[in-house]
């Protein structure tokens, strides 16, 4: 049942963990209009301790300092900040001027992807145990800096990051987002951008969904009908389009420099329609059907007692998993409703070992649950009802799961019933609703240790450009990314719409064109 907006405003708010609760009563600042403090950051971080007295100052004269294994890091650093400022900001292994410092060593609690974040009058210093901690920590820097910092023309300063240090950490390791790119083909550029939106917010998995029934949009050299002829039309009969290999290696290279992994979905074995047009030798019957620009789901299948459909499959997973350097490859497996449950098992059964001779391991919605599955198998929870006997077995057997509830973390789900996008079958999802819910209650037999963590899926049936994923993405998405990262005992709904306000100005000086949802005072 969907929470009514009164009930979530008028419920008590939660209270921060012990760390972080002084660090907050201690900035009085934080009432006042505009003003930024180091809890104001979204996800909230583990451990706040403030010092207003030792608030930093970028100049002219500051620099970052980064040793040959933090470069990469310091080298997007520079970039985020240099076109607003206008500054040098070299990126050296030792200065003595003030100094923006990346240091990786021996970290104490923040494990592989969190970090130590300390500010003081001579300068910022950002350490972790890891590379991706690193960046992590700079994407708090980043929300510390005024808005204007964005900005891609020199701005006016003062540039100054509150004083004090932050202790912070991910409570999941799999911060994910979904984008469709089959309903709707979105280009490079396109996905490039939403990639370095999602980074802000310490998304560290992209899914990309590759192949539907509406289009194919990965060339496979092997079977090269499927882009040129399978992705060449989309919802509503546009012209479609796919990635060549060596554009899908550019997304893939862009995603890891900003420490996301992708993760290819190769649906299977409904949602095939694209294929099954582009190959009639897939088909049982032998014969093509057409293209298909609709909507509907669950007709197609895949003809699980053909040996060339799993000749097709060896050459397609082998030609993505080689195009792949992440660990896990999904094999969709959702809504097959025209294979039979005796069929589904036969293929499955055929397919999961295809995907580990490749070198990879298997993700899949959760309906890959009902099949033999190793303990490496990643299934991820798509409905709305929190039953699954099957995800709730696989957890007790060991399987790990990716929790993406579509009536919390579906960021295609209209607002309301006056939303300009999106679908509403899962319910209408407000910014409310996207945040107020925990993964180790989504999905009954299913605890806290055995979740991976969460996913944001974007399906595109309804949206074309960047301007669409925007404004279904944000301003959801980032609740979600702190439903990932941040501490159980700090969800709390009415401190959160205040640090979500404060990302308004962000997004208008970023150009995304996000939903002002009246559940939040963006003034």
């Amino acid at each position: 049942m969907r929470r009514s907006l009164a009930g979530l405003l008028g419920a008590t708010a939660l209270a921060l963990t012990a760390l972080t609760q002084p660090a907050l009563a201690s900035q009085p600042a934080a009432n006042q209009p505009g003003a930024r403090t180091l809890a104001d950051v979204i996800p909230v971080p583990v451990s706040v301790s403030a010092d207003p007295e030792a608030d930093f100052r970028l100049t002219p004269a500051t620099a970052i300092e980064a040793d040959r294994d933090a470069r990469q890091v310091g080298d997007y650093l520079a970039g985020l900040l240099r076109p607003s400022t206008g500054y040098r900001l070299p990126v050296v292994e030792r200065t003595s001027a003030p100094s923006i410092a990346l240091e990786l060593g021996p970290t104490a609690q923040v494990g592989d992807q969190g970090y130590q974040l300390t500010v003081t009058k001579k300068g910022v210093t950002v350490r972790a145990n890891s590379s991706d901690g690193l960046f992590a920590g700079v994407q708090t820097l980043r929300q510390l800096l005024p808005a204007r910092v964005e900005s891609r023309q020199v701005v006016r300063g003062p540039w100054v990051v509150p004083g004090g240090t932050i202790v912070d950490y991910p409570r999941f390791g799999y911060r994910g987002a979904m984008l469709d790119v089959a309903r709707h083909f979105f280009s490079v550029d396109e996905v490039k951008r939403y990639i370095d939106q999602i980074a802000q917010y310490k998304i560290n998995r992209l899914h990309l969904h590759l192949a539907d029934d509406q289009g194919w949009r990965i060339e496979i050299k092997s079977w090269p009908r499927l882009a040129t002829y399978g992705g060449s039309t989309e919802v509503g009969g546009g012209p479609g389009g796919y990635y060549t290999q060596e554009q899908y290696k550019d997304l893939v290279a862009y995603a890891a420099s900003r420490h996301i992994t992708v993760i290819p979905e190769i649906d299977m074995p409904g949602h095939t329609n694209a294929a099954l047009a582009s190959y009639a030798e897939l088909n049982c019957d032998g014969v093509a059907p057409p293209l298909y620009t609709g909507i509907e789901v669950g007709f197609s299948s895949l003809c699980v007692d053909k040996d060339i459909t799993y000749e097709f499959l060896d050459d397609v997973i082998g030609e993505v998993a080689a195009l792949t350097p992440g660990r896990y490859l999904h094999i969709g497996g959702d809504e097959a409703h025209a294979t039979t449950p005796e069929d589904y098992q036969k293929f499955m059964g055929e397919v999961l070992p295809i995907v580990a001779e490749h070198g990879k391991l298997v993700q899949g919605w959760h309906e890959i649950a009902k099949t033999g599955l190793p303990a490496s198998a990643v299934p991820q929870f798509w409905d709305t009802d929190g039953v699954d006997a099957a995800t709730a077995a696989a957890a007790a057997a060991g399987n790990k799961i990716v929790m993406s509830p579509a009536n919390k973390a579906y960021l295609d789900m209209q607002y309301h019933e006056n939303s300009p996008l999106g679908l509403h079958w899962a319910g209408y999802v407000e910014v409310a609703d996207a945040y107020h819910w925990d993964p180790s209650t989504a999905v009954q037999g299913v605890g806290e240790a055995s979740i991976a963590g969460v996913e944001a899926p974007l399906w595109s049936e309804t949206l074309t450009d960047s301007d669409d994923i925007e404004f279904m993405a944000f301003p959801r998405l980032p609740g979600i990314a702190e439903i990932g990262w941040s501490p159980k005992a700090s969800h709390d709904w009415n401190g959160y719409r205040e640090r979500l306000a404060k990302q308004a100005p962000r997004w208008e000086v970023q150009g995304i064109d996000f939903y002002r949802s009246p559940q939040v005072d963006w003034r």
